[in-house]
C-alpha cells in the first residue's frame, strides 16, 4: 500500500530524509501533495543564492551533461530525495521511480496517510521560505 504525505507546512530536508529511509527499507510508493506548501529553513537571501549558483553549474565541455536543478516544486522536492537515494547504482534508479509529487490537493489518491510528529513542522521555525515562494523567486510562476 503506497504512503500518502501531505507536504503541507512540514519542512522539506525531513520529510526528504523520511521518504529516501523509507525507500530503502520498505520499497513502498510514496505520494507527497501540497509540495509548494512545503518549507525550507533559513531566509530567503541564503536560500536563493544557494540555488541560483546550482542552477548556474555549467559543464564547459558539453553543458548537457551539467547537473539539472528544476524551477518547478514538485521537481524539485523530487529532485532533493533523489540526493539522498543511491542514484547511480540500478537500485536507487528503480526506487525514484516510486516517488510521485504533486502540486496542489490529490483527492484521487488511496493509500495511507502519514502522520509526522511536531519536529516535522514549522511551528518552532522563527524564519522560513516556502516551496512556491522559492520557485517564484527562481522565475517560475505557478
Amino acid at each position: 500500500m503506497a504512503k500518502l504525505i501531505n507536504g503541507e507546512d512540514l519542512i522539506v530536508g525531513r520529510v526528504a530524509s523520511y521518504v529516501a529511509k523509507n525507500l530503502l527499507k520498505d520499497e513502498e510508493e510514496v505520494y507527497i501533495y501540497n509540495a509548494e506548501k512545503m518549507v525550507f529553513s533559513g531566509n530567503m537571501k541564503d536560500l536563493l543564492a544557494k540555488y541560483v549558483m546550482r542552477r548556474a553549474i555549467k559543464n564547459k565541455a558539453n553543458p548537457e551533461h551539467s547537473p539539472h536543478w528544476p524551477k518547478r516544486p514538485d521537481f524539485l522536492i523530487k529532485r532533493i530525495i533523489r540526493g539522498m537515494l543511491p542514484y547511480d547504482k540500478p537500485r536507487g534508479k528503480t526506487l525514484y521511480k516510486k516517488i510521485k509529487v504533486f502540486i496542489g490537493d490529490e483527492e484521487k489518491l488511496n493509500g495511507v496517510k502519514v502522520e509526522f510528529n511536531a519536529s516535522y513542522n514549522k511551528a518552532k521555525l522563527d524564519r522560513y521560505v516556502t516551496v512556491k515562494q522559492l520557485s517564484k523567486a527562481l522565475a517560475y510562476d505557478i
